[in-house]
């Protein structure tokens, strides 16, 4: 007798039939189209950048970034592109649903000096974020700073009293001394070392003493009481040319 009168009431009402497929519509049709659209991989990224802050010279530099998976499909981190070949990529390959990841990045020693900012691509089958960008910045300092450069350029008239000069600057913790200077240019250099501020800073004096005209290239090897820069090297060029006529 029940279901005769809402046969009936239905039958005599087709709105009631619509309100009735909507009610059904939502309660059971748009959940699971829901659902539907967000099945698969979804990363989760903790951080994007890392900053160093001020590292010394002559260093590996690694960071690690932790990735989560936080879909319902495995992640998969297809490759890591770095810009430089100096930074060395390692990661896992897959991230299972609800796991995490890592992506580690390491800057190989002597590759970085001053102020870095060293970027890696990594590409992965999230459909809503296929690209992940990662940055490792920081500064460098060098242990022992040389101003103005490695390189003193001796250019002029034989008869000029033509010097060049290079500043060493310790960034070390403990003093430093240059303890001995070997030059493969005798009777064509000259070289002194003058001390501007004990156990820390000196000056390489280079003074050309040959009074032919031509060019010339050398080495001059500085030996240091650093067991980090045992070794300094300093390379001279000149260029001179006859007295009373114009350089070349």
């Amino acid at each position: 007798m029940k279901n005769w009168r809402w046969r009936r009431l239905l039958g005599g009402a087709p709105w009631l039939r619509l309100i009735l497929a909507a009610g059904i519509l939502l309660a059971g049709g748009w959940p699971a189209a829901a659902m539907a659209a967000e099945a698969g991989p979804r990363m989760e990224v903790f951080e994007t950048s890392h900053d160093f802050g001020k590292v010394y010279e002559n260093q590996a530099l690694s960071h690690t970034f932790v990735i989560k998976n936080s879909g319902n499909k495995p992640l998969r981190l297809e490759d890591v592109e770095t810009d430089c070949a100096c930074t060395v990529p390692s990661f896992d390959r897959v991230i299972p649903p609800g796991g995490q990841g890592a992506v580690t990045l390491t800057i190989k020693p002597t590759s970085t000096m001053r102020a870095f900012d060293k970027k890696a691509t990594v590409a992965l089958n999230d459909p809503a974020q296929p690209k992940l960008l990662l940055t490792l910045k920081g500064f460098v300092q060098p242990l022992i700073e040389i101003q103005p450069g490695h390189v003193v350029r001796l250019a002029g008239s034989v008869n000029d009293d033509l010097r060049g000069r290079v500043r060493f600057i310790s960034h070390l913790p403990t003093p430093w001394e240059i303890k001995e200077t070997k030059n493969n240019l005798p009777g064509t250099i000259e070289v002194n070392v003058l001390v501007e501020e004990p156990g820390r800073v000196y000056v390489l004096e280079v003074r050309n003493l040959r009074k032919e005209a031509g060019k010339y290239a050398g080495i001059v090897e500085l030996i240091t009481t650093s067991k980090e820069r045992p070794r300094l090297i300093v390379r001279v060029f000149g260029a001179l040319y006859p007295a009373g006529s114009e350089a070349r």
